[in-house]
């Protein structure tokens, strides 16, 4: 049953506390999701799998979102936000658990693909939270916040999961999500309030049952931007570590130190432009910015690793904070436009496509890496942003159907003679 509070009869503080615990989940799906990939060293230098053996293996997850995000969406537009948040993260723990005692790398990929698969519950779910309980004046700022949540997700994975697997195995890398998916998804099924919306009859009566995927493009044109621009945020979150660690010569804790440091910096930045959003009450013209500074800051990254520069370090920062300012933006338009009966498959089709993209990136950027090298791989990321730029689309909701002008004729007893 969903919550009949009204968003009037919520205290402020409680209001930012369903975002705090929105945010608490969606980190806490990051740091499995996109912690696995810092499990790369591992796996390549010490258990002696190539680099796209080992991208495929920590590809799962990621590969598992994919095939349920529009599921779970579904599932959030009909029973609502609480127990999806709930449910999911508790049962990404149990695959997680899966992993850690599995036997072959075969057992331990198709858990972590099953963890991805539930773990996808938190994108759509604590979105809807924060879309739900937060006014539209407000929601660039709230959902940028929300939107911290994968970097720092990421941050604590690039803290904590290299360490521990360069010390203590594989395995014991693994217990820390597992660990945080059950106590987070205990702690959101006692306390997230589902948002409130209108009745079916309401919605039905109002048009907000329509599809608006028939209405516009729009919807369609933010999905193909997000696509584009997810490809070079996953080259760097995949292969920066190793980047740092095979080419530059760094330890796996200075290593992770400046990972972290970005992925802060990351957060900061969704934060900011989801503020700024806001400001200018549009989210397609940040949005557009964010394109044309993610292929620069790529290109600058490939060609400063190219001449060797030192510069190559303070780049890979760089395009570390730009190639993720553009998710809170993308993701707040969609569940928007999606409206509180749409936004959940909305949110799930804009993740499909992202974490599609995003799937292919470890497997086929490991094999481009082995072809021509890193300098080159990480130019060749800025084209997904350039092509992405044309793309963008000027407005920033879906014009609602005018009604037909009908014109009277004037009455010929009523005109007077010139």
């Amino acid at each position: 049953m969903r919550s009949a509070i009204a968003q009037t009869d919520i205290s402020s503080a409680r209001r930012w506390s369903m975002l705090g615990l929105s945010m608490a989940a969606a980190a806490t799906g990051a740091v499995f999701v996109n912690g696995v990939a810092f499990l790369i060293p591992v796996l390549h230098t010490d258990r002696g799998l190539s680099l796209a053996q080992a991208g495929f293996i920590v590809g799962a997850p990621t590969l598992g979102m994919m095939l349920t995000l529009i599921a779970w969406g579904a599932l959030v537009d009909r029973i609502g936000e609480r127990w999806v948040l709930s449910g999911g993260l508790v049962l990404t723990a149990l695959a997680v658990a899966g992993a850690i005692v599995s036997s072959s790398y075969v057992g331990i990929g198709l858990f972590l693909l099953l963890g991805g698969m539930a773990a996808a519950s938190t994108n759509a779910a604590s979105g809807r939270v924060v879309i739900g309980w937060f006014p539209p004046e407000r929601r660039g700022l709230a959902m940028g916040i929300r939107q911290m949540a994968q970097p720092l997700g990421v941050a604590i994975a690039a803290m904590t999961i290299p360490v521990i697997a360069s010390a203590h195995g594989l395995n014991a890398a693994l217990v820390l999500p597992m660990a945080l998916l059950a106590l987070v998804g205990t702690i959101c099924g006692i306390a997230v309030i589902d948002p409130p919306r209108p009745t079916r009859k309401h919605a039905a009566d109002t048009g907000q049952l329509a599809n608006p995927y028939r209405q516009s493009s729009l919807l369609w044109r933010i999905h193909g931007v997000s696509v584009l621009l997810v490809i070079p945020q996953f080259v760097v979150w995949n292969y920066a570590l190793i980047w740092l660690i095979s080419q530059h010569h760094w330890s796996e804790t200075s290593a992770g130190i400046l990972i972290t440091v970005a992925q802060v910096l990351g957060a900061l930045g969704r934060m900011t432009v989801g503020m700024l959003s806001d400001r200018i009450g549009s989210r397609m013209r940040p949005l557009r910015a964010i394109t044309v500074l993610a292929a620069l800051s790529m290109l600058g990254l490939g060609v400063t690793d190219g001449f060797g520069s030192p510069l190559a370090i303070g780049m890979l920062v760089v395009a570390s904070v730009i190639t993720v300012a553009d998710n809170g933006l993308a993701f707040t338009s969609v569940a928007e436009i999606g409206g509180p009966f749409w936004g959940g498959r909305a949110m799930g089709m804009q993740n499909t496509g992202q974490f599609l993209a995003a799937a292919a990136v470890p497997s086929a950027v490991g094999g481009l890496i082995g072809a021509v090298g890193y300098p080159l791989t990480f130019a060749l990321s800025a084209i997904c942003p350039l092509i992405a730029m044309p793309l963008v689309p000027t407005a920033d909701s879906i014009e609602p159907p005018q009604p037909p002008v009908t014109i009277t004729p004037p009455d010929p007893s009523t005109q007077t003679a010139a």
